[in-house]
């Protein structure tokens, strides 16, 4: 006996074929989830495809695929609500001073450090107690400096620090922090008082000296990476098993990641290394080329490749590109909206606007609200709901889509001139390095799932065979 499926279309835009050591997968958009496909459920799925009646012995199958949304009535995503922001990290912008000229800098606020803006103490007590009283419910809250460079105002730095660990202490709470550094004004006093003080640090820095120094210069144009290199080895020193991320910023003419990557990794000794490719800026002239960018990610999936030999081995390398993702898809993420800006996160400028993350600070793009007058809940929810729930975009019909979500508020917001429309700057190139990193966590999953146990969170299996 057949089974009529005509009334049942095949929903393509919810799964994305893939297959590894010769075993059949499926990538389930909704969920996140990787399946193994049984020999079954392979050749129910190749009916559906083929539009081929099934077998009555296959309506169990046909069944389960029913409850995945692979087949039935047409998607339709619902719109999202966002009522609450529910914030666990505020960045705090020190100071819009910095002692480099980089000459790929975003930050439209930016000044030397003679014409700097500093934040006050008073501003940072009114943040912290706006941003605690918008999410007073959590267990664990942070705080990251930024600048500028935030080094510059270092004196305010501590001053906050004494008076959120007494503030959070007197809760009951967790709080912690984060600082990204040009790694100049780093001094091994610095250095401990940090450590001793539980502050992750970040190192932005570009790779070897000749790359590095062509972006990376102090005002008088003369390159930064001895200045750098001078303060690392005391910093990894005294970080010791701590995790110091490096943060390379890849631009037109610095994209030869292998090489950096080798630098950062083996000859400084880097534990974590992440690139963030320039593709939108303002000035063209440092975007990557369409050249460069498929070389970028090409050495991506070279770095890829050692990520997963390392984790098979039971070892992490450090390639946080990819990592970050693998974890999406191990928790099974389904994300609506890019990142937790304006909802987890909490951007205030030195002036005490209430910006939608810390790259907007100084930005013709409206604030939302300031600690004076308090989160502009209304314009925000407007905004995000916008963006979560446009549906003229390809991404609809994108196997992409939970991951990417459309890609960087600022990115967009350079390349589109608003932050609302979801990007498209290399949709094709971050679908490809998508299928690779799912693929790559099959490969994990398959010979060593301790891996993600020891190194990711422990939210449950999400590969499984039906």
């Amino acid at each position: 006996m057949k089974m009529d499926i005509k009334n049942y279309p095949l929903l393509r835009v919810n799964y994305k074929r893939l297959e590894v050591d010769n075993k059949n997968y499926i990538f389930h958009v909704p969920s996140s989830s990787v399946f193994e496909l049984c020999e079954d459920s392979h050749r129910v799925l190749n009916k559906l495809e083929n539009k081929e009646d099934l077998n009555s012995d296959e309506k169990e199958i046909f069944n389960e695929f029913m409850s995945l949304n692979l087949v039935g009535n047409q998607f339709k995503e619902k719109d999202v609500k966002v009522q609450k922001f529910p914030a666990k990290a505020l960045v705090l912008n020190v100071t819009s001073g910095c002692n480099l000229s980089c000459t790929y800098c975003y930050k439209e606020d930016l000044t030397s450090l003679k014409n700097r803006g500093n934040m006050t103490m008073q501003m940072a007590k009114d943040a912290i107690d706006l941003f605690y009283n918008e999410s007073p419910d959590l267990k664990n809250y942070s705080i990251t400096f930024f600048g500028g460079e935030p080094l510059s105002n270092l004196t305010l730095i501590k001053q906050i620090i004494e008076y959120a660990n007494d503030f959070f202490g007197s809760k009951g709470v967790n709080i912690g922090y984060a600082l990204t550094t040009n790694g100049t004004l780093l001094t091994k006093d610095i250095i401990e008082y940090f450590f001793k003080n539980r502050v992750d640090l970040t190192v932005s820095i570009d790779g070897p000296e000749v790359l590095h120094n062509k972006t990376r210069v102090f005002g008088n144009g003369k390159g930064t990476y001895k200045s750098v290199v001078k303060n690392l080895s005391t910093l990894l020193k005294v970080y010791g098993d701590r995790i110091v991320p490096a943060r390379v910023t890849l631009t037109r003419g610095v994209s030869d990641v292998l090489k950096i990557w080798d630098h950062l990794k083996n000859d400084l000794g880097f534990k974590e290394i992440g690139f963030a490719p320039v593709s939108s800026g303002e000035n063209d002239f440092f975007n990557l080329s369409p050249q460069e960018q498929i070389k970028v990610f090409e050495e991506f999936k070279i770095l890829g490749n050692h990520y997963v030999q390392n984790a098979i081995n039971g070892k992490l390398n450090g390639f946080s590109n990819i990592h970050r993702t693998m974890m999406d898809i191990h928790e099974g993420r389904k994300k609506r909206l890019p990142c937790g800006a304006g909802v987890g996160l909490l951007s205030v400028s030195y002036k005490g606007d209430i910006d939608l993350c810390h790259r907007f600070t100084g930005s013709d793009f409206k604030s939302f609200g300031s600690i004076k007058d308090g989160l502009d809940k209304k314009s925000l929810s407007n905004f995000l709901e916008k963006r979560a729930n446009e549906k003229n975009s390809d991404c609809q019909s994108c196997h992409a889509r939970y991951l990417c979500a459309g890609g960087c508020y600022h990115e967009n917001y350079i390349k589109n001139k608003t932050p609302e429309i979801k990007g498209h700057q290399y949709c094709d190139t971050l679908r490809e390095w998508i299928d690779f990193v799912v693929a790559s966590y099959v490969k994990i999953r398959e010979k060593n799932p301790s891996f993600f146990d020891k190194f990711l969170t422990n939210k449950g299996v999400k590969s499984k065979i039906f």
